[in-house]
């Protein structure tokens, strides 16, 4: 122990501890005391009881006839010879342990900081208090509005406004197009990366072999246009990888399709490549909220999205003619619906006899896509259709 001047304003005096407690309360680093009963002890403990660092603080002061001697349990030399600060440091430790680094610095600013840095805090502080009120605000008034109209009316009026305008869903149409192939590009289909990520996963159908389509139609695994698109494939290497690739994504699409909430990110399956799957939640879902969370939903607008890309995939793998009713039945549309979108699209309409099972014949639509390109549908026909799920 040092001899020291005592704080006054910041320190409380206790009195004096009981001489039991004395050699417990003190250590001293030159020596051991020869006879402890004939020094008078004060202790004071710091005032500042809502600091955690500060109120656990003690000073002791002891007298004798020749010199006064003053400890402590706090500061760098404290932690050499005062077993007292143990149960302090634990707590700074802790305490330490579980702020941020933003923390830190904050109690840094408010210790140390200038008194620009400390205004600058509490701006800081004020500013995020203000935006949480405000976060809250909003979300309170959206459970609201879903309390009161709920949330199935909520995501009807979104649908019933996304159908207003088919435009919305057609993918880019160059009508100043030279050939077929331009009018709808393929590389806004597929991205070259894409395009690239469907190399492996197409790979069976690119090697498929006649056992395996019957196998397909047996047991009723892919729809009738893929079957169909697999026993056409062309021998020449890269027109059959190209095609494979295409028939495989086309597949994918009417798959995805098919679902109405996709309740996580690899709905399909986890052989979907991540580039493909981000594809499909971004370019064909809307984001709606339900029962507290955002959820992917594939609205009727997103439907008939994923309708006009499966058409055009069709229009490339099949030199640009297609038969419209085989799609919509692997569709799972009515005629009507399918007519709307082809026409939309500025496909030309014709009627086939064709082959069905048991030998009979049936009439088949066709689309197709040819050069002049017939007049747009005006947007005020298109929006009197009514809604087919």
């Amino acid at each position: 122990m040092a001899a020291e001047v005592l704080p006054s304003a910041k320190w409380l005096y206790c009195g004096a501890p009981a001489g039991s407690q004395r050699a417990a309360l003190v250590q001293f680093s030159n020596g051991k005391l020869q006879s402890p009963g004939n020094m008078r002890f004060t202790l004071y403990e710091n005032k500042d009881s809502t600091n955690p660092r500060k109120r656990n603080q003690r000073i002791l002061a002891a007298e004798t006839d020749r010199l006064s001697y003053v400890g402590n349990n706090f500061g760098t030399g404290a932690l050499k010879c005062n077993t007292l600060c143990e149960s302090i440091e634990s707590e700074l430790v802790q305490e330490s342990q579980t702020k941020t680094y933003r923390e830190k610095m904050d109690s840094c600013i408010e210790a140390f900081g200038t008194t620009k840095q400390k205004r600058a805090l509490n701006a800081r502080r004020m500013n995020k208090v203000g935006g949480d009120s405000l976060n809250r605000a909003v979300a309170k008034a959206a459970e609201t509005i879903i309390d009161t109209k709920g949330v199935t009316a909520l995501v009807s009026d979104a649908i019933h406004n996304d159908l207003q305008d088919d435009s919305l869903y057609l993918p880019p149409c160059y009508d100043d197009a030279a050939k077929p192939e331009d009018v709808y590009k393929f590389e806004d289909l597929l991205s070259p990366a894409e395009y690239e990520a469907l190399q492996s996963p197409s790979e069976a159908f690119r090697n498929i072999t006649s056992e395996e389509i019957l196998k397909m139609i047996e047991e009723n695994s892919h729809c009738t246009f893929v079957i169909d698109a697999l026993k056409s494939l062309p021998s020449n290497v890269e027109s059959r990888d190209r095609q494979a690739r295409c028939i495989w994504f086309l597949d994918t699409l009417i798959r995805f399709r098919a679902q109405r909430v996709v309740k996580r990110k690899n709905a399909l399956g986890p052989d979907i490549p991540h580039i493909i799957n981000t594809k499909l939640l971004k370019h064909f879902t809307c984001l709606t909220y339900n029962n507290g969370s955002l959820r992917n939903l594939i609205s009727d607008s997103m439907k008939a999205k994923i309708t006009a890309y499966v058409i055009i995939l069709a229009l490339h793998i099949n030199d640009f003619q297609i038969d419209l009713t085989m799609l919509q039945r692997d569709l799972k549309l009515s005629e009507k619906r399918m007519m709307e979108i082809a026409k939309a699209m500025r496909l030309k309409i014709s009627k086939r006899r064709v082959s069905v099972a048991a030998g009979g014949e049936e009439d088949h639509k066709l689309g197709t896509l040819s050069l002049p390109l017939p007049p747009a549908q005006t947007s005020g026909h298109l929006s009197k259709r009514r809604k087919i799920t």
